[in-house]
Formats: structure tokens, C-alpha cells, sequence
């Protein structure tokens, strides 16, 4: 509770809106947390300055690393799909090789969990985000 209401002080004080709940309790709790922990310690990429962004990569770094990660080939077409493909080929084999269960999971379940990923990183970098420069029109 204390840090809900440190967070409601500090969005009043900054003049943004307080921070979105985000759910207690939601599939795959246990493993979304450790995936999504290990992206906040050691992707740079979740440090784009705006909001747009930030949801352009999620959707496509965590999109294509749920299709390596189901074993789904990706065929980057572009250079921007290149750039966002080195970071998810990279991010898939170091989920691979940390984190064992992840070979114990059938493909839809994978599936399940990397949305859960991805929801995750889009509260936490975007939606539940109080810095105010994501959505500064302009910086």
C-alpha cells in the first residue's frame, strides 16, 4: 500500500496522472516475473525516451523472441526488422539458456507466458511509467 500511495503523491506533485494498477495476479505470475526481470537488468533497449517508442519495440523485440522461443522461424525484412531481430535472437537464447522450464512448456504455453511478458514490460515501461518525457511532445 505504501507504495501505491508514494506513487499517487509523487504523479500529484509532478502534475501526471496517477500510475495504472496493474493486476495482482495474472497467468504464469512466477515465470512472467523472472523473464521480465531479467529483460530490467540487462536490455538497454526498454530505455527508449518516448512512449511510441517504447511500444514499437515491445511489440516487436518481444513479438519475434515468443516466436524463437516457440521454435517459430522470423524473417526480418527490413533493416528496422534486422535491428529489432538481434535483439530478440539474443534475448530468446539467453531466456533458453537461464532458464530451464522454459523447455518444459508446450508451445501455447509459451505462448501464453510471453504475452504475459510482453503486457508486463508495456505496464512498466509505458503505461504504469511516471516519467513524464514519454509523452513530452517535445523531447
Amino acid at each position: 500500500m505504501a507504495d501505491t500511495a508514494v506513487a499517487a503523491e509523487t504523479a500529484e506533485v509532478l502534475g501526471a496522472k496517477p500510475r495504472k494498477e496493474y493486476p495482482k495476479d495474472y497467468p504464469m505470475k512466477e515465470q512472467v516475473d523472472a523473464l521480465v526481470d531479467y529483460i530490467m537488468k540487462n536490455c538497454l533497449w526498454q530505455f527508449h525516451s518516448r512512449a511510441w517508442d517504447r511500444e514499437r519495440q515491445n511489440n516487436n523485440i518481444l513479438g519475434m523472441t515468443s516466436r524463437l522461443v516457440r521454435g517459430e522461424s522470423v524473417n526480418p525484412a527490413t533493416a528496422e526488422e534486422r535491428c529489432y531481430w538481434a535483439d530478440a535472437v539474443c534475448l530468446a537464447d539467453a531466456f533458453k539458456s537461464r532458464f530451464g522450464w522454459l523447455a518444459g512448456l508446450s508451445g501455447e504455453d509459451k505462448g501464453v507466458l510471453m504475452q504475459g511478458v510482453k503486457d508486463r514490460m508495456d505496464f512498466l515501461t509505458i503505461t504504469g511509467s511516471l516519467n513524464l518525457e514519454l509523452t513530452d511532445v517535445h523531447y
